[in-house]
């Protein structure tokens, strides 16, 4: 069976000693301190936890050594829905994300805001980009948090788009089951954003966000770029309905998102971006 991670020698070219990223504890500590504090937050501001994720505690366990990196995706449906009413597409950015990681020995906190939103996804509806921010800087209050930058971005940057016949729902099952079986696979959970909506008497397309992530490849990937723990890791899948019929598939371009952060990307970013877009496109063809 072939595995996300090693279908390409990207272990191999970019193969760094565990010594490389040896952090003091002190660093891990802080980094852990600070999720530990997003996470009480979240949970005071009265938003649903969805995924917790430790990027690099989960790459060390598969061999692979990366920095301190723990990103949180937790939800608000009477947030998510209004912009998805706007722009469906802003569904791969939804729902919030937090990131505490290690950049350069140094513990950091960033975020998706509502200008990243606005600027990658075309959305002009003031009160529910504030209702965003603002619950996002509820939950941020007594953090040192930097936004996700916002220089060079522009509409649909970094996005990968496929089409198929097949509806959402048979979509989305496929896609599931050529996710899980790559044998280096973790997955995260769901988030069907049609259902959320209609339990506030909304109706949406079928948008269904599916979350996984391979520890391997993504340690490797994120070595020497932690911060694309935010946006890049882990997989963002975005399967909704297509108004000429059958389903549209969204996801991020990770070299992209590595340009954005850091002004420039590496093969590890590039092959995945090359082995997941033919794994997707098999599975919905």
């Amino acid at each position: 069976m072939v595995r996300f991670g090693f279908v390409f020698s990207m272990i191999a070219t970019v193969s760094v000693a565990t010594s490389a990223f040896t952090q003091s504890s002190s660093v891990q500590t802080a980094v852990d301190e600070n999720f530990s504090a997003i996470e009480t937050a979240v949970a005071e501001a009265g938003a649903t936890p969805i995924a917790s994720i430790d990027h690099a505690r989960l790459a060390k366990a598969e061999g692979v050594e990366m920095p301190a990196s723990r990103v949180l995706i937790f939800s608000d449906p009477e947030i998510n829905t209004p912009i998805l009413e706007e722009n469906v597409r802003a569904g791969l950015d939804l729902p919030f994300r937090v990131l505490s990681f290690d950049q350069d020995n140094r513990p950091q906190i960033t975020y998706t805001d509502s200008q990243f939103l606005k600027v990658r996804h075309g959305l002009t509806d003031a009160s529910s980009l504030h209702a965003f921010q603002s619950k996002m800087l509820e939950v941020l209050n007594n953090l040192d948090a930097t936004p996700a930058p916002t220089n060079g971005l522009f509409a649909d940057y970094g996005v990968i788009e496929l089409r198929s016949q097949l509806s959402v729902p048979k979509a989305v099952e496929r896609l599931r089951k050529a996710v899980m079986e790559q044998d280096d696979t973790v997955w995260f959970g769901e988030v069907d954003f049609a259902a959320e909506a209609s339990h506030l008497g909304v109706e949406l397309p079928d948008a269904v966000l599916l979350l996984f992530g391979g520890p391997a490849p993504g340690g490797v990937a994120m070595a020497g770029f932690p911060a694309i723990g935010l946006d890049a890791f882990c997989q963002k899948l975005l399967v909704y309905a297509n108004e000429e019929g059958g389903s549209v598939v969204i996801f991020n371009d990770i070299a992209a998102l590595a340009e954005l952060h850091y002004g420039s990307s590496a093969e590890p970013h590039h092959g995945l971006n090359k082995r997941l877009t033919a794994t997707f496109r098999t599975a919905i063809e």
